[in-house]
């Protein structure tokens, strides 16, 4: 049996998603690489008295192929989405779990808000209905590690089920934490990724009374413009991004095929504001820069940037400034973009869903652009591929993710 405490390459060889643009990988890629943009008025509840009438949904999801009537009314939508999630990546992956020693498999799965619409719902519910009427499943519903142990029974994962949760940090920080589970030898296999659903009025209320929505409510499409000048805020979205990750030995002994390697994780805070970022950016940078140390890659060889990018005023410039600290010169060069300009801003799962996009940015050859953006602001000067695709030839890239708190995450990826 492998020993603890001896590094091992780790590998991604399946991907799943459910996101705004498509309920799978092939339909989300399409859209993001057409600039295709996911937001629209929110149909969920009642928004007529919202300063912020628009979100990025998931559209025309159906759980009846994953989970039965009964399994799908006791789980919360965001684990709805990470079941559909793993079905599609275990596909790509070509794996069969039966087949698999479940004490050498785990599950590193995250969020940031949880089951926040059951609880909107069954508070509810106690004020119009009373006791009676409150679903007896109500508490491991909400858990925010509920979606990690759903999966880890249906795979039959026996090994660590773990649950991340750093707001919106939290999809890299399960993706990096998964690969340093795998680099110690102590599982072969791990499924990882977020999952977020946060369509509900109370979400709506705590957002808007932060002042981070746009409000752009004519133009749903252009409300999202990470890096722009005009930019007046993020759009919530939803949805799942998981991943398969093994080390290279396991996916070695199946023949499975690499779509990208996992080969340096950051993860610091900048210890500065419970919501706001640290506007030098010195926090984020340090994220970057112990990713790119550790996967042994100078500023020069870095090819793209996925962005955090949220189209609101602080973080952009913030995270500009950060690029610019981690690369030095070579910041100027690299292509950096935003997909919350299509899909708008996933929280818990944003970060898994970027290094999503990313993994198809180094297998396709084209980077996504950051729709929207046509005045750039002048102290976000660097080149984040306005408005339209771009073919561009990348092996090694940077994947940020930050959160509320002052959590800053940041993933090395490379050409598998």
């Amino acid at each position: 049996m492998p020993t603890c405490g001896t590094s091992r390459r780790v590998v991604v060889t399946g991907l799943g998603v459910v996101s705004p643009l498509g309920l799978n990988a092939t339909e989300t890629w399409a859209g993001l690489v057409a600039g295709r943009s996911g937001v629209g008025p929110v149909t969920q509840f009642d928004v007529g008295e919202f300063p912020t009438r628009i979100a990025a949904s998931v559209k025309g999801f159906n759980p009846a192929p994953f989970m039965d009537v009964k399994e799908a009314r006791r789980a919360a939508l965001h684990t709805q989405y990470a079941v559909a999630a793993l079905a599609e990546a275990t596909a790509q992956a070509g794996l069969d779990f039966a087949a698999e020693d479940g004490a050498r498999m785990g599950v590193s799965l995250g969020s940031a808000l949880g089951g926040i619409t059951i609880i909107e719902d069954q508070v509810n519910t106690l004020k119009a209905s009373g006791l009676r009427r409150i679903n007896p499943t109500f508490v491991p519903a909400v858990l925010v590690n509920m979606p990690a142990c759903y999966l880890a029974i249906l795979i039959g994962a026996r090994g660590p089920a773990h649950a991340p949760t750093a707001a919106c940090a939290t999809g890299v920080v399960a993706l990096g934490e998964a690969y340093r589970i795998l680099q110690r030898g102590e599982v072969d296999l791990m499924v990882a990724g977020g999952a977020e659903s946060t369509m509900t009025p109370i979400g709506f209320a705590s957002f808007s009374r932060l002042g981070a929505l746009s409000a752009r409510n004519d133009e749903p499409e252009n409300a999202c413009r990470p890096f722009d000048a005009q930019r007046d805020g993020t759009v919530i979205g939803e949805g799942a991004a998981l991943m398969i990750l093994e080390t290279l030995e396991h996916a070695g002994r199946r023949g499975a095929r690499v779509l990208a390697e996992v080969v340096g994780y950051g993860l610091t805070a900048d210890a500065y504001h419970i919501v706001m970022p640290d506007p030098d950016g010195a926090g984020a940078a340090r994220a970057m820069q112990l990713s790119m140390q550790e996967a042994g890659w100078s500023p020069a060889e870095v090819d793209y940037v996925c962005a955090h990018g949220t189209g609101t005023g602080l973080n952009d410039t913030a995270e500009t400034r950060a690029i610019k600290l981690a690369l030095g010169s070579r910041a100027y060069r690299v292509p950096v973009s935003s997909n919350k300009s299509m899909v708008g801003h996933m929280l818990g799962a944003a970060g898994a869903f970027s290094a999503f996009v990313t993994i198809e940015t180094l297998l396709e050859r084209i980077v996504t652009p950051t729709s929207n953006l046509r005045n750039p602001d002048p102290e976000c000067d660097l080149d984040y591929v306005p408005l339209h695709s771009r073919p561009s030839t990348v092996r090694r890239a940077i994947v940020n993710a930050f959160g509320f708190g002052g959590q800053n995450a940041a993933l090395a990826l490379q050409a598998g």
